[in-house]
């Protein structure tokens, strides 16, 4: 009795054994995506079995939303025999006759993680990804590796080889570069975004399930640029962080008309392991209060900016300044984002002050909204490189860019400001008329181009403002002019980003509040005069004219320094006494 109760223990556990490594094991289809649990300190094989005889060569890829997976050809992973990311992937050359084939995943930090992945099949036509790898740890290397940073995304690949048949010897990879060596193939880059905002693994799996293959990735991804073989295979984007971005490449052979993909690699540009200023928590406490009180400001502009000359020059010089210096501060220092900023708001308030002094003191309208101008000027040329003309090679040149951007940007205040000019007619009567002529039609210019420049900007910063609290591409519009100035490499990245559904709800956003502030200011000041005068010019004014105006009581009056010289008389003078100083008799 005892010995039957051993054996049934011993088989009991020899079961057991026997379902764990069954739990251990995966069995994979061609083509199929399959999901697969790694757990702790564990190891899964990933088999796939009956493999058709014109399969030359296959492709493993495995895809973790945020954490590190380990792929290895062997069950103990070694270097160059294996690859760790987050989007990992193999690729097996078949043997004559080869029909199973096995890879290992594990993780590397003994955590367990769920992920998903695929098998893709290739024929003896097809090319090889990355099988002229001569910088990675695989010998052949159909992985996507990138880097990124604030400012630029930055991708690379090794060198793809032409296809050949199993159990054949490769084609040499440097020995010629005709026709019939690889340097005939031709890699095309794409890049597929994610919905705005959605960082969940569903949304992740749904956009590597529709780019895992040739035909998915060009017909859902958005073709980049095609490199050929003579090409360097790194590639720069613009960092769009909390922005989902999947980079595929696909390699083509123009002489047989067939293609392969390298592994699809994810970012967001962000941390998910970080606490502070990581994927969850993007938008810092400093910069919502920040975009707040600006996007209350810009709103007070958008609708009654020229009614408030002066506080509408306060805050134009405020945006000039505070983008001025925030650029200064961040390319010469290393100091903590919210000591900049706050230092970016106090220079902006200095600025702001010194424009409306400026106006207040020289009474110079011209000069004034030759600034606010500008900043308009600023907009616009923005607006026109954040369009595909700003992908286009030419412009990635600095001196190119700069030039044309600087053009724009002081073209577009030309439009408004026109400054009278004198011309010389026999009638002196006629060349009068004509000068005030000429005067009023150069304030109406520059009056609308103000009223102009307040619609538009500050419906703008309203714009801004709601993407300190949610996610919208058109906040790149001046960031990625920003990120040219304070980095230099930046000029090589591709700044194109997606416009999504609530890109659209904000664009119409900015066009109504614009148009409405433009017909709402134009509309009130349709009876006042085009601006306001200077107090200080006034102030001169009114001083000469009781100078020469007798009538005037002020005419008589002594200077400043005379009655307070006569006051101070007064009071170190003794009063005489005057008249009876006895009580009346009655």
């Amino acid at each position: 009795m005892p010995l039957k109760r051993e054996c049934l223990l011993l088989f009991m556990s020899w079961l057991g054994s026997l379902r764990a490594q069954d739990e251990n094991r995966v069995v994979f289809s061609l083509g199929k995506f399959q999901n697969v649990s790694v757990p702790v300190n564990g190891t899964v094989q990933v088999v796939i079995s009956r493999i058709p005889p014109d399969v030359s060569f296959i492709t493993l890829q495995f895809h973790t939303p945020h954490r590190n997976v380990t792929l290895s050809y062997t069950q103990a992973p070694v270097y160059g025999q294996s690859v760790t990311a987050a989007d990992a992937g193999l690729l097996s050359a078949l043997l004559p006759n080869q029909s199973t084939l096995s890879w290992f995943l594990q993780t590397p930090d003994g955590n367990s993680v769920a992920g998903i992945g695929v098998m893709l099949p290739y024929m003896s036509a097809d090319p090889v990804p990355g099988a002229c790898n001569q910088e990675f740890p695989l010998d052949i290397d159909p992985n996507i590796y990138l880097q990124y940073n604030l400012f630029e995304t930055t991708i690379s690949f090794a060198p793809a080889n032409i296809g050949y048949t199993r159990g054949g010897t490769p084609p040499a990879c440097d020995v010629g570069t005709d026709a019939s060596t690889r340097w005939r193939l031709v890699y095309d880059v794409y890049q597929f975004f994610l919905p705005e905002g959605d960082q969940s693994e569903q949304s992740l799996i749904s956009g590597v399930e529709r780019v895992a293959n040739v035909e998915n990735i060009q017909d859902n991804s958005r073709k980049v640029m095609s490199l050929s073989s003579h090409d360097q295979t790194q590639l720069s984007f613009n960092s769009l962080p909390g922005q989902g971005v999947i980079f595929s490449v696909v390699v083509r052979d123009p002489v047989f008309n067939t293609s392969a993909s390298y592994i699809p690699v994810h970012t967001y540009a962000c941390s998910f392991n970080s606490t502070l200023d990581g994927c969850s928590t993007l938008g810092r406490v400093s910069t919502k209060v920040f975009f707040t009180v600006i996007g209350v400001a810009g709103l007070f502009v958008c609708f009654l900016g020229h009614r408030f000359f002066k506080c509408e020059l306060f805050c134009m010089g405020f945006a000039f300044m505070a983008f001025f210096f925030f650029v200064l501060i961040t390319s010469t220092t290393a100091l903590e984002y919210n000591i900049r900023l706050a230092l970016t708001a106090v220079m902006g308030v200095v600025g702001g002050v010194v424009l409306v002094m400026s106006w207040w003191r020289f009474g110079s309208v011209m000069v004034c909204v030759l600034v606010v101008g500008l900043i308009l000027g600023f907009l616009v040329s923005s607006i026109v490189f954040f369009t595909p003309l700003g992908d286009l090679p030419v412009f990635h040149n600095d001196v190119v860019f700069w030039v044309v951007f600087t053009c724009i940007m002081v073209v577009v205040p030309l439009f408004f400001i026109r400054w009278p000019r004198e011309v010389r007619y026999t009638s002196y009567k006629i060349h009068s008329a004509l000068q005030i002529h000429t005067d009023v039609c150069a304030y109406v210019c520059v009056f609308q181009g103000n009223i102009t420049t307040c619609g538009v900007v500050g419906a703008y910063v309203v714009v801004l403002t709601v993407n300190a609290y949610t996610y919208t591409s058109l906040s790149y519009i001046t960031l990625d002019v920003l990120k040219r100035f304070l980095n230099h490499n930046f000029s090589r990245a591709f700044i194109s980003v997606p416009l999504q559904d609530i890109d659209f709800i904000m664009i119409t956003l900015w066009v109504v509040l614009g148009i409405s502030g433009i017909v709402v200011q134009l509309y009130r000041e349709r009876s006042h005069p085009f601006f306001p005068p200077s107090p200080y010019v006034m102030w001169k004014q009114e001083r000469e004219r009781r100078k020469t105006n007798v009538l005037d009581p002020s005419y008589h009056k002594p200077s400043l320094p005379a009655r307070i010289l006569n006051r101070v008389r007064q009071l170190t003078r003794r009063t005489e006494p005057a008249g009876e100083s006895t009580p009346l008799l009655l």
